[in-house]
């Protein structure tokens, strides 16, 4: 086999020196929010972990992320002992924003750990599409803008993902992928978004024979059952003792937030915001009645502080409900065909329905859908119909969160890089599908493509120059918002589609 190139290794090296000098970029307080819980795990007993309040940025990731800030925190103290102390707050002298940005990347090691394996899992005859997709991936713009510049550590997360993923592939490995995506569960919850599928997948294709449900492997579930337990048993058992459960759900859990973020995510719940905007003016015409106390809402963004004007209000039952029936029905064609790409669809149409209907959802959250699609964007050019508005869409809905002058042409010309070079090559390589492509989905995707550059334009500078700084502020936001919103749900109808015709 011809070896590929350029390597994931070389392309790492290459990205590795663009992140360094990305190191005294703009950093959100997700940085101190990191730094603090470096403090906290190093500095307090584990007992006093998930009370520590000195700071409002507590520390509500599960236990094994807090062990990863704690073993992070061991090598602080060569480094600046003071951003160790949990009352200094907001301290970002430049060796603490130095190392903390290094650890990211360090980090991040186990993201090309998983690709490699990606590449390598797959049959020598598509190894250079799995390949492209992984580059894709490793270069992301997503989380570059997210990891690199706004800050958090959502490489080394996905890197577990894309693991338990490509574990998944044989049988052979299906237990290693259930424990990996356990482990995962103990270092970010929000991955409970995608455990339904990894349910389904290990039920049917571990613990039951896979030609037949009524054949059941009682080896494999024991093994399976002791080692979820014990993974689980590892992260809270600890906590169980000491009689802090109930303390690490309210953590974990804050359910007192709003429906929808203080930047609206790109799902169903944007759309529905901005048509209660819009019909605020036409209700009088309409003769709709206006709930006087909900017009500022959904335009101040302050956290628990989401209601309508015109439309009915959303509740939290509302969203579950929702969320619940769209994940079911990707479920339903998994338990019948419980294959490997089956499941990958099913694990990326989890990630559609959390993200579209769940309640408070977070912008960045759209990579749980965009990083399983790439790993099978190519298997035809119907998928790729479907993925590529997800990828403008979901990449463009990032761009709020750096909103200083400083990082306007980073995150624009690196996500505009980004993609024309992969968007370009995955049309070039996407094999021709066995059934007959959906029109009008090729035309939706090249008319949101076009509308996506002057969108672009105005709500990053035109705006400024027709209103001035500071007036109408909510408007960019709410538009890049619900347009990114139409690119996600067309990409989700135009996946079901291929998801349930394939």
């Amino acid at each position: 086999m011809t070896e590929l190139y350029p390597s994931l290794a070389q392309c790492a090296i290459v990205a590795t020196a663009f992140k360094i000098l990305l190191f005294p970029a703009y950093k959100s307080t997700d940085f101190e929010v990191h730094r603090n819980w470096l403090a906290i795990t190093h500095s307090l007993p584990v007992q006093e972990w998930y009370y520590e309040k000195t700071s409002e940025w507590t520390l509500d990731y599960p236990p094994f992320f807090a062990a990863f800030e704690w073993l992070l925190s061991q090598a602080a103290p060569y480094v600046d002992p003071a951003m160790l102390v949990v009352k200094n707050l907001n301290h970002d002298s430049w060796q603490t924003v130095y190392y903390q940005r290094a650890t990211v990347i360090v980090t991040e090691l186990v993201l090309l750990f998983a690709l490699s394996r990606f590449v390598k899992s797959v049959p020598e005859q598509n190894r250079h599409l799995a390949h492209i997709a992984s580059l894709s991936i490793l270069l992301s713009p997503g989380l570059l803008i997210i990891d690199h510049i706004h800050f958090q550590y959502n490489g080394f997360l996905y890197g577990l993902l894309i693991l338990s993923i490509v574990l998944a592939r044989k049988q052979s490995t299906l237990l290693y992928s259930g424990i990996t995506f356990a482990a995962l569960l103990c270092f970010k919850h929000i991955y409970l978004y995608l455990s339904l599928a990894y349910f389904v997948y290990l039920l049917r294709a571990y613990c039951l024979d896979p030609k037949s449900v009524f054949r059941p492997q009682i080896l494999n579930t024991i093994k399976l059952g002791i080692c979820v337990v014990g993974i689980f048993a590892l992260a809270f058992g600890p906590f169980a003792s000491w009689g802090q459960l109930l303390q690490l759900k309210d953590r974990l859990f804050p359910f007192s937030r709003g429906l929808c973020h203080a930047y609206w995510a790109p799902n169903v719940w944007a759309m529905y915001s901005f048509a209660d905007r819009a019909l605020i003016p036409l209700a009088p015409r309409l003769g709709l009645p206006v709930n006087q106390d909900a017009l500022t809402s959904v335009t101040r963004g302050l956290v628990g502080d989401t209601s309508f004007a015109i439309l009915p209000e959303v509740t939290k039952e509302h969203t579950f409900a929702l969320t619940f029936l769209f994940q079911l029905l990707p479920l339903i064609k998994l338990w019948r065909r419980p294959d490997w790409e089956t499941f990958v669809g099913a694990v990326t149409l989890c990630g559609y329905a959390s993200f579209l209907f769940g309640w408070h959802v977070h912008e960045k959250a759209v990579l749980l859908i965009i990083i399983p699609f790439s790993l099978i964007a190519l298997k035809d050019r119907r998928y790729f119909s479907a993925f590529r508005p997800l990828a403008v869409a979901g990449h463009v809905s990032l761009f709020p969160l750096l909103f200083t002058a400083a990082e306007f042409p980073i995150k624009t010309v690196y996500t505009v890089f980004w993609l024309i070079l992969f968007l370009f090559a995955f049309d070039q390589v996407a094999p021709v599908p066995e059934r007959r492509r959906v029109f009008y989905a090729d035309r939706f995707s090249l008319l949101y493509l076009t509308v996506a550059i002057p969108l672009i334009i105005y709500c990053s500078v035109g705006h400024q120059l027709i209103f001035g700084l500071g007036r109408y502020e909510f408007l960019p936001l709410m538009f890049i918002s619900s347009y990114s919103a139409l690119g996600v749900v067309g990409s989700w109808v135009g996946f079901l589609v291929v998801y349930f015709t394939a």
